[in-house]
């Protein structure tokens, strides 16, 4: 696997005509396909997979006709058949269907500035944060604050890089808990909308407007957005993106009360709705539901903070809605020990917030996943990885010691939840 790595990652832009990029056959190669700002699919190509020229071009439709399909129907296009789209895509007729069909997406101008607080939790990574601050800076449509919370922080380097940046609000939370930060993020908001990214992150420069354009719908009361790896240069970053990617795909989606139907055989896979790297909540929404749980995410449990909060808000009939325009690239860890740890972290974290979600609603099946599901799928992985445990095997026994973690820290801590209200 080292010998495949890096995999190189190749932003294609579909709005120029399209030919076969520049490929490393002997490595790996992973495609993001644009047409202008809009994200429309991806693709892996893996170390020496040889494609012709017209198996390269079924295999780009196919990674783009989901979102064609999205884009196209609301303006009662004729449906883009492979054949035809062929067809097309070297012409400037391509370029007059895509034009019409995104009409909706594609903004006229944008607004300098949306009443919008960012809030980006941090604790003693003052480099990250401030390519993080760079890139919001950089935006056409910036939001109205921006609000840094250093949590427990072991010196003043994360103040005096906030400083380098006028207008920024610098919170010190010294009780140690993402979500503990999180809250404390909120309370120092302003705006009728709190979008949160990690300080890991580069944000397109349009994802300020596409939060903001989000919560134009009424009825949406939290949003997540598309996450694209920013690099894949090592094995743990590849595991993490082809196993645990943030990535929930290029076509938009809505999560309301329907997706909770009760059931005792599986659990709504709240987890499934985004990430926590890229999410927003109207203001509002936390004095119903109550604010971050502090018994989750990083400094506590460990992770699941935020599916936990959107479980919170679907059971309370609200609305939560995927935005694939709204886009950052997330920098994932470069090492396999981090990895391990970050994912020991990840299931302790899952394992302790299902149960915590068993305790809000007892007829889901939060608790069989737990006890049951989850336990028959690691030994079916385990099954898979003998006796080599290789890439994605490798990180397995930490998985495993994490949901055992998880379900040792919910018994341990097992009282009201800890959230403000």
């Amino acid at each position: 696997m080292s010998d495949a790595l890096p995999y190189h990652i190749i932003h294609v832009p579909m709005h120029e005509p399209l030919v076969s990029p520049p490929l490393t056959r002997s490595q790996g190669n992973y495609l993001v396909f644009w047409w202008h700002e809009i994200a429309l699919g991806q693709l892996f190509i893996e170390p020496n997979q040889e494609f012709t020229e017209e198996a390269y071009y079924s295999a780009v439709y196919a990674a783009i006709q989901p979102a064609l399909r999205q884009y196209e129907q609301p303006h009662s296009l004729s449906s883009l058949s492979y054949s035809l789209w062929l067809h097309l895509i070297n012409t400037d007729t391509w370029n007059a269907w895509m034009a019409t069909a995104l009409t909706v997406v594609l903004p006229i101008s944008l607004p300098a500035e949306v009443p919008i607080s960012v809030v980006i939790c941090t604790r003693n990574r003052a480099a990250v944060l401030a390519r993080c601050l760079k890139s919001l800076y950089a935006m056409p449509c910036r939001p109205k604050e921006i609000v840094v919370v250093d949590n427990a922080p072991t010196d003043n380097c994360t103040r005096e890089i906030v400083q380098e940046f006028s207008g920024v609000v610098y919170i010190r939370e010294p009780r140690i808990g993402l979500d503990i930060a999180r809250n404390a993020g909120i309370v120092a908001a302003h705006c009728p909308v709190v979008a949160f990214i990690d300080d890991d992150v580069v944000v397109h420069p349009n994802l300020i407007f596409r939060i903001w354009e989000t919560f134009h719908e009424p009825t949406t009361s939290a949003m997540t957005g598309l996450v694209i790896a920013a690099a894949l240069q090592t094995e743990a970053q590849l595991i993490f993106e082809q196993h645990w990617s943030f990535n929930r795909g290029y076509v938009d989606k809505f999560y309301d009360e329907s997706f909770l139907r009760p059931t005792a055989e599986s659990a709504p896979r709240v987890w499934d709705i985004g990430a926590g790297a890229n999410m927003a909540f109207r203001k509002s929404i936390f004095e119903e539901v109550g604010y971050f749980n502090e018994l989750l995410d990083a400094g506590a449990a460990g992770c699941s903070g935020d599916s936990e909060m959107w479980y919170r808000i679907l059971l309370h009939g609200h609305t939560i809605r995927y935005n694939p325009r709204a886009i950052v690239y997330h920098e994932h860890r470069k090492g396999m020990k981090e990895l391990k740890r970050q994912l020991f972290y990840y299931m302790r974290g899952h394992a302790a917030a299902a149960l915590i979600q068993h305790d809000q609603s007892p007829k889901v099946g939060y608790a069989k996943h737990t006890y049951f599901h989850l336990p028959k799928y690691y030994a079916h992985q385990i099954k898979i990885g003998f006796p080599y445990f290789r890439f994605r095997s490798r990180t397995l026994w930490a998985e495993v010691k994490g949901v055992a973690a998880g379900i040792a820290f919910y018994y341990r801590h097992r009282t009201p939840q800890r959230c403000l209200s």
